[in-house]
């Protein structure tokens, strides 16, 4: 029960059911092609980790700012004056 995989689509992998292949069977890429991911996931996490660092600094960039800080202060101040 082996899959072919096709080159029709660059940057996709096209499955081919054998004729062997099971007609309910989903179709899988063999484990030849995805054996080779092993750290993706430690890579996934770098990235994510390093958005959250940049939005952060961002923020706090955007929130140290003359008017939105004058803006906050009197925000809180409205709200402790009740």
């Amino acid at each position: 029960m082996d899959n072919h995989l096709s080159d029709s689509t660059p940057g996709h992998l096209d499955l081919h059911l054998d004729d062997d292949q099971p007609e309910g069977e989903p179709a899988v890429p063999s484990t030849g092609i995805l054996a080779d991911e092993a750290g993706s996931t430690t890579a996934e996490f770098a990235i994510v980790t390093l958005a959250a660092v940049a939005f952060a600094g961002l923020l706090v960039s955007i929130l140290s700012s003359g008017d939105v800080r004058g803006m906050l202060m009197s925000l809180i101040r409205q709200a402790l004056s009740f």
